[in-house]
């Protein structure tokens, strides 16, 4: 009996198999799971920890950005008229990856592909500030064959650095936050991780550029009811606001649209005896200061009183 021709064949079997599983296929994101995300837990959290009770969200659960402790009104640094900004928590000068990806040849993204991320909040490389790498497939390449930041790297295809920055905080489903300037869209967007669905906000009041291999920061001066150096002070006794009102005397040093903004705010703490002179940029920084540099937060600012 001749074994040979069926081996061969159930070798062709075999190869041919195993190629039609490396190519992958196109998925639809509107059936793909939706990722569990907490950006509250301790791994994640510094200034927005969740405790049991401090009201804040559990995990996974909707979140109204809209409301304390994720939005506050401070001053701007010019006309000392309010300014409304988010607070999504610390976030770090080194930016992740966002992997976008084009046709070779075509200027624009693989039309309905999402784009691809590799971290979530709480995860060591996590940042909501997100570098953008622009991915060369081929020109056959079918919307959503690629869902995970590993096929990419697999892929052998060509991958570009670029120095383009989006601000782009990964968040629960169905959460809101509302305000925009610019008439930028306030939907939940979607991106790729491993295989599921990651929403997210996009803020991009100003472009945003990596200055050297960081996000770029600018100043912000802000008090609290407490001063750090007292007992139960600095952040977990609030900002200090007018009476009845939500309004601080918290001052970012540049606004949208002006040189040097940057929603990745670097924190000057100045002293609370200050906080009635403070009324703009120059009185701010004129205030006693406690603690220069303290944090670097993510804070985009999304209104601006004429």
């Amino acid at each position: 009996m001749n074994f040979r021709a069926p081996l061969l064949l159930s070798g062709l079997l075999l190869i041919t198999s195993g190629a039609a599983e490396a190519k992958p296929h196109a998925i639809d994101p509107d059936k793909a799971p939706i990722v569990s995300i907490d950006r509250f837990s301790a791994k994640a959290a510094h200034l927005q920890l969740r405790t049991a009770g401090n009201g804040i969200p559990g995990p996974n659960k909707p979140v109204d950005f809209d409301k304390g402790p994720f939005v506050t009104t401070g001053l701007s640094p010019t006309t000392g008229k309010p300014v409304r900004y988010y607070n999504f928590d610390v976030q770090g000068v080194t930016p992740a990856p966002v992997y976008v990806l084009y046709r070779k040849g075509e200027e624009k993204p693989v039309a309905n592909q999402l784009d691809i991320i590799d971290g979530l909040p709480g995860d060591k490389s996590y940042n909501d500030f997100r570098q953008i790498y622009k991915v060369i497939v081929p020109t056959d390449y079918l919307a959503n064959s690629f869902t995970d930041a590993a096929q990419i790297r697999k892929s052998g295809y060509e991958v570009e650095k670029t120095n383009n920055l989006r601000n782009m905080p990964i968040v629960p489903d169905k959460s809101v936050a509302h305000d925009r300037l610019n008439g930028e869209s306030a939907e939940l967007q979607r991106a790729w991780y491993k295989g599921k669905i990651a929403k997210y906000f996009t803020f991009s009041e100003a472009p945003l550029s990596v200055a050297g291999s960081d996000v770029p920061v600018s100043p912000i001066y802000v008090t609290f009811n407490i001063n750090p150096d007292q007992p139960k002070g600095g952040p977990g006794s609030g900002f200090r606001t007018e009476t009845n009102s939500l309004q601080t005397h918290n001052v970012p040093a540049t606004l949208p649209g002006g040189e040097g903004y940057s929603p990745l705010w670097s924190v000057n703490v100045y002293d609370n005896g200050d906080w009635p002179k403070v009324s703009n940029l120059d009185t701010a920084q004129n205030a006693k200061l406690l603690g220069p540099g303290v944090a670097t937060v993510n804070c985009p600012i999304v209104f601006i009183a004429p």
